[in-house]
Formats: structure tokens, C-alpha cells, sequence
């Protein structure tokens, strides 16, 4: 199975599947109780940073690429959040917590760079544009 879309090529995009199936096991232990709750929001928090990653992709504007960077990224955050919280309800044990951390770590460094340089080619763009502007 190749490489047919361009965000299947970012190795961020990469990790972040990856920890959807670092994460799906894990929370396939929760409670029952948890299973609309907890579960569903740590399933649909980690699905929406690799589906974000790829919208980015298709995006022609990097302001709207380092829009859907952000939502990602703020997706990989609120994975983490409901992971602390099921280490407070013992759930996870400090050490699938901390594992599970580095991992989302490094995805969140990765979107951060990556919003960071979406919007630095913004704004080196948008002032080409404005010293043409002013040259005519």
C-alpha cells in the first residue's frame, strides 16, 4: 500500500496513527461505565489529530494549514489530559501514563514546528506581497 496522499508522507501524521494504536488497547481495559465517556472522548480526541493532519494537507492556504495544525494539536493535548485522568482513576499506571506521554510529546513538538513554519512562510509571503504592492 503506497503512498497515494501527501499527508500519509508526514512522519507526524505517522506517529500520530501509530499512537491510536498505542491508545486503543489501553483504553479497551477501562471499566464498561467509561465506555461512553472516558473511552469515546480518548478515541475521538486521538482520531482527530491524524484526520486534522490530513484536512491540513489538502489545504491550499497556509493560514488555514496552520489552522487545522492547531486543532490537531490541541486534539493530542486533550488525549493526554484524559490520560492523566484515567491515572487519577486508576485506570493506567504511571508507567503506560509516562510512555504514553512521550509519545504524544513528540507528536505535539512536531505540529508545533510545523504550525510555527506554516506560519513564518505566511508571513514572509504576505510581506513579498506587500514590497511588490509598494514597488508599482
Amino acid at each position: 500500500m503506497g503512498s497515494t496522499f501527501s499527508f500519509e508522507k508526514l512522519e507526524v501524521w505517522q506517529l500520530a496513527r501509530q499512537l491510536i494504536k498505542d491508545v486503543y488497547p489501553t483504553i479497551d481495559t477501562f471499566p464498561q461505565k467509561e465506555k461512553f465517556n472516558l473511552v469515546d472522548q480518548i478515541r475521538r480526541a486521538a482520531t482527530s489529530v491524524v484526520l486534522n493532519l490530513a484536512e491540513m494537507t489538502s489545504r491550499s492556504s497556509l493560514k488555514e494549514q496552520a489552522h487545522f495544525a492547531e486543532i490537531a494539536y490541541g486534539s493530542a493535548v486533550e488525549v493526554y489530559c484524559a490520560l492523566l485522568l484515567a491515572y487519577d482513576l486508576e485506570y493506567i499506571n504511571e508507567a503506560r501514563l509516562l510512555e504514553l506521554k512521550e509519545k504524544i510529546n513528540e507528536i505535539t513538538n512536531k505540529i508545533n514546528a510545523l504550525k510555527n513554519s506554516q506560519l513564518k512562510r505566511l508571513k514572509q509571503t504576505t510581506e513579498q506581497l506587500s514590497i511588490k504592492h509598494l514597488n508599482k
